[in-house]
């Protein structure tokens, strides 16, 4: 039986609303005893955990031969097969210290191809969207990367990882380089935002390490359906499950491949 992508995208929009005013209400509530380290500066509330619950059982009412690939702590996928690869609240510190930037991000993946991806920014509530074949999204209206052929006019977005073994210094070079060569830099604490934000055009390019499929396979598709690029830091293909992730407009990627081939 065929997906019918667009109806999918309506009932994950309903979903996602939903989900987001749990949210964003339980925000009201939080404190310290429902936050807990998965790593030594890696943060997670009891809001993640059940917001992955309720966006888990609603993806099995959705489309039910679909597995699952979740930050939480649901795993029940195939690779080559159909599943959902899911981040309840990508940029949970911001969340925990009242930062309004934070988003869920849904992507599904059918054998290797990422066919439709949301991310929704929960403190805006602004949806963007794609699906295989079709544009991106903002809220409903078409969105495209930012046509630019100046350097200097670019705004490029980045993000630090979680990971206490990185390489500060080589990273910490690439942006001084960009610094010097760009109208400047951003860090916002949630990959997927910044994936989404270059579509929209906001910023020219975005790259980062030590990132998992579901911080930015939605992200990443939206992106290349809003006519941007995407690669691994090598300038290839395994940007979802190695790691590695630049995105952007054809002078932001070129340059920021320049500058990470050798990290």
């Amino acid at each position: 039986m065929a997906i019918n992508l667009n109806l999918i995208c309506k009932e994950l929009y309903s979903l996602s609303q939903n989900t987001r005013e749990y949210i964003l209400s339980a925000r009201k509530k939080l404190d310290k005893d429902s936050i807990h380290f998965k790593g030594a500066t890696d943060l997670v509330s009891d809001i993640d955990i059940e917001a992955e619950k309720k966006l888990v059982s609603g993806l099995k009412t959705i489309l039910p031969e679909a597995g699952i690939l979740a930050e939480e702590g649901h795993n029940n996928w195939e690779k080559g097969g159909l599943f959902w690869i899911v981040d309840p609240i990508d940029g949970t510190t911001n969340f925990i210290h009242g930062i309004p930037c934070f988003a869920i991000s849904i992507a599904l993946m059918d054998k290797g191809e990422i066919i439709l991806g949301i991310v929704h920014e929960l403190s805006r509530d602004e949806f963007f969207s794609a699906i295989k074949d079709g544009p991106a999204l903002l809220n409903d209206i078409p969105i495209n990367i930012r046509d630019n052929n100046h350097l200097i006019e670019c705004l490029i977005a980045t993000g630090f990882p979680y990971d206490q073994e990185m390489d500060l210094n080589a990273y910490i070079n690439i942006m001084t380089e960009i610094v010097k060569n760009t109208r400047g830099i951003r860090r916002l604490g949630s990959a997927a935002i910044d994936l989404a934000y270059v579509a929209a055009g906001r910023f020219d390019a975005f790259y980062e390490i030590k990132l998992n499929p579901w911080d930015v396979a939605a992200g990443a598709f939206i992106v290349q359906r809003a006519g941007g690029k995407v690669s691994d830091f090598k300038g290839g293909t395994n940007y979802i499950f190695g790691k590695s992730i630049v995105a952007g407009n054809e002078i932001g990627i070129n340059y920021l491949l320049q500058l990470c081939k050798s990290y």
